[in-house]
């Protein structure tokens, strides 16, 4: 929660991997709160008070994610939500003449955006989308010390660099000072 809280308001694409490895790990714990106080909140190095805050937090993800159903797999809607807005600012972007650097961005990595969708028959997710779940696998098999190939490797540093471009661009967009064609 602690920290989830720091990356919102720093860096929207690692809050959003952030709290898909939190829905992951609350399913390795098979959604139970009591063996998620004893091993994670219990030990965290933070006062009684805010321990409590950080099993309510635990608590009510578990029980948004019984009532949304993804218990086994899928995302919590409010994280869905984050995705379907930055969706909507990369097509604001993408249409603006004021973001030349960021539309360049994409289009180095609209072929490995198009490779990804091939590879997986993903032909429903957006663009967006696709580079999440692609930044998500990557950082689990980086977790799992699985071997990754070059171009994987490079694909991963293309599509961070355009992460991190949106991300940039969502805090202008968040504080009011992102140009736009109607400024």
């Amino acid at each position: 929660m602690f920290i989830a809280q720091e990356l919102k308001s720093k860096n929207i694409v690692e809050y959003l991997l952030y709290l898909w490895q939190i829905e992951d790990l609350i399913r390795a714990y098979r959604l139970d709160i009591d063996r998620i106080n004893e091993e994670i909140i219990l030990p965290y190095p933070v006062a009684k008070s805010e321990k409590k805050e950080l099993y309510v937090w635990y608590e009510n993800l578990i029980e948004m994610m019984r009532f949304e159903h993804i218990q086994e797999k899928g995302h919590l809607q409010i994280n869905k939500n984050i995705v379907l807005n930055l969706e909507e600012l990369h097509d604001t972007l993408m249409k603006s003449a004021d973001a030349t650097e960021y539309i360049a961005t994409f289009y180095r990595i609209l072929p490995v955006i198009s490779h990804l969708r091939n590879k997986s028959n993903d032909s429903g997710s957006s663009d967006v989308e696709i580079c999440f779940n692609f930044q998500y696998a990557y950082m689990l098999l980086k977790m799992k010390k699985t071997a990754i190939s070059n171009d994987t490797m490079q694909a991963q540093k293309e599509i961070a660099a355009f992460l991190v471009l949106l991300a940039q661009k969502y805090n202008s967009h968040q504080k009011g000072e992102l140009k736009s064609d109607k400024n």
